[in-house]
């Protein structure tokens, strides 16, 4: 009996496929530099546009992770020397224009808040804050149009005496701050406006507070005002006015001091108001 032969075939088709695979990645590499050569000023094109793509997902990761506003000049530290920040951020915020968070500058500097028309979906109602009194609302609108402002000007305008807890609250809420002292005779303190006044109400500067024109618009104006009836231009300039000194070390507790010695009302309200007494006429 004879035994069956063997015979050993060898199985090329592995290789075959291994080498088809690498000419085919030969063939695109070879399309892909021919491609570039014959444009590129496409290529540098698109070079260009991946490189802004990719500073604007460092200014967006920057942005998102930051619990507070965050100015220009910090975020370029992610950016290269030469780039225009305010271009890119404009840019960023024109891509969130219409999405659940919008880009927007808050007292000159930049934060992702909720669009306003989803803001009631994170409202909490369990919470309930404090609103202020129809007095300290007056007195911290006043500021705001005519600072720097003494308490004696503010009393001069609202046309009553305000109640030295107003001023108080205000400072409380950080949204007020003495700036200076008046040079005139007593050194009353001087007021204005925090930058945690312009974050609460969402305006980059003061300037941004409605005109004459708004006010009206939004009916918080009666429509027969006198002829010559203006508002002013509320400026808020850190450095002091010529009229105004500056704090001593303990301004502060001069604050207090010039708080504290003023009568309160007879009720202990802080944000009622003490009509001035008309003069009684001599019998």
């Amino acid at each position: 009996m004879v035994p069956p032969r063997l015979s050993v075939v060898s199985d090329n088709s592995r290789g075959i496929d291994v080498m088809s695979a690498n000419d085919d990645a030969d063939n695109a590499h070879e399309r892909t530099v021919p491609d570039a050569l014959s444009d590129p000023e496409a290529a540098v094109d698109r070079l260009s546009k991946a490189a802004r793509r990719e500073k604007l997902r460092r200014l967006e990761a920057l942005l998102f992770a930051s619990t507070e506003p965050v100015d220009a000049k910090s975020l370029m530290r992610c950016l290269d020397a030469g780039d225009d920040v305010n271009a890119l951020l404009k840019e960023l915020q024109d891509d969130y224009k219409d999405r659940g968070v919008a880009l927007v500058r808050v007292a000159g500097r930049w934060q992702f808040r909720t669009a306003d028309d989803l803001s009631y979906l994170l409202e909490r109602q369990q919470k309930e804050e404090r609103k202020l009194s129809k007095a300290a609302l007056e007195t911290l609108a006043i500021i705001a149009y005519h600072q720097p402002v003494t308490r004696a000007e503010i009393e001069e305008i609202r046309g009553v005496s305000t109640s030295p807890g107003t001023l108080d609250v205000l400072m409380e809420t950080a949204w007020i701050r003495p700036r200076g002292r008046r040079r005139a005779p007593g050194r009353p303190l001087t007021y204005g406006t925090t930058e945690t006044f312009l974050v609460h109400f969402g305006l980059d500067t003061i300037k941004d507070l409605p005109g004459l024109a708004d006010l009206k618009a939004a009916g918080l104006l009666d429509a027969n005002l006198p002829p010559n009836f203006t508002m002013p231009a509320p400026t808020d300039v850190a450095t002091l006015m010529p009229d105004e000194l500056p704090l001593s070390d303990d301004g502060d507790e001069d604050a207090e001091e010039e708080q504290a010695s003023l009568p309160l009302d007879e009720d202990g309200g802080e944000d009622e108001d003490r009509a001035e007494p008309p003069d009684s006429e001599a019998g």
